[in-house]
């Protein structure tokens, strides 16, 4: 094969590849899809589903239960309502603190711990 018959294969076969072989546009963003697939149902939807049992567990809070709150002081329920929770944190010592700030409900005192 000579030069001159290389050099004029070469637009034959740069044509007959932008014809025949390129895939649909779409076919692209499908990796982008399934990323974002992956990542909601492993980082997303567990985390609002923790949420979800959190505001419950805060909205469920009634008089004489135990609370941790986002100060760190564990205190007693004396009253509720719809915003606040008045707290007794030693006697005679209470406070009133908006519920959102409760981060936990503790379990009773005398219940057995769980991994005895």
């Amino acid at each position: 094969m000579s030069l001159s018959q290389t050099s004029s294969l070469f637009p034959v076969l740069a044509a007959s590849a932008d014809a025949g072989g390129a895939p649909p546009a779409w076919l692209q963003f499908l990796p982008l899809v399934a990323m974002a697939a992956i990542f909601w149902l492993l980082i997303l939807r567990p985390q609002m589903r923790q949420q979800k049992q959190q505001r419950a567990k805060i909205a469920a809070i009634k008089k004489g239960d135990s609370v941790l709150t986002g100060g760190g002081f564990v205190a007693k329920v004396i009253k509720v309502d719809d915003d606040y929770a008045e707290l007794e944190l030693a006697p005679n010592v209470r406070v009133k603190a908006v519920k959102t700030t409760i981060t936990d409900v503790l379990s009773p005192a005398g219940s057995k711990p769980a991994n005895d």
